[in-house]
């Protein structure tokens, strides 16, 4: 059962990208990063991206179900990178009001986009709901068995996940030269 209303899970699905533009605009107002939080937040960062990278090879998108990779421990993995890599350029933004506000904005948003995702899934997919009393959604388990499918670095190109790290490279130049201003 949903723990969003569905007209509210639908206009965050509308609004997610103006409200990030906006999370990212106080981002970087608020910003007041040193060397030392550049360096802390950095492995995070590279540990969400390499996540996100890794879940990207094997996403084919509304066309076969994704169980392999880390489908096989977690359902939301792209997710759970973001929300590692964001954790790594909050801690290299050294301010932790942002990191209450990115959060909220993040559980706001994200939770109903997720319940909306799934329920697509169990629509287009009927092994959904065996795949999903199997993994768990957000905290990852060991799978009991591994999918055979490899990583496809042409996946990770069509999902444009390097996107994803243009995006990221970018906050943490802004972040280096905002600490060296």
């Amino acid at each position: 059962m949903p723990l969003f209303p569905k007209p509210y899970a639908d206009l965050v699905q509308r609004l997610r990208v103006p409200i990030g533009i906006l999370v990212v605009a106080g981002f970087g107002w608020f910003a007041r990063p040193s060397a030392v939080s550049l360096l802390a937040g950095m492995p995070l960062a590279i540990a969400g991206l390499a996540l996100r990278a890794w879940a990207a090879g094997h996403l084919r998108k509304n066309q076969s179900l994704t169980t392999s990779g880390p489908y096989a421990w977690v359902r939301n993995p792209l997710y759970i990178g973001t929300l590692i890599a964001v954790a790594g350029c909050l801690i290299a933004a050294a301010q932790p009001l942002l990191a209450a506000v990115t959060l909220a904005a993040f559980l706001l948003i994200y939770t109903p986009v997720v319940e909306q995702e799934e329920q697509h899934l169990r629509t287009l997919f009927p092994d959904y709901a065996a795949y999903a009393l199997r993994v768990p959604q957000f905290l990852p388990r060991l799978p009991r068995v591994r999918p055979a499918q490899r990583f496809s670095f042409q996946l990770y190109q069509r999902n444009k996940e390097y996107k994803a790290l243009l995006g990221f490279l970018w906050a943490y130049a802004f972040l280096v030269v905002k600490a060296l201003i």
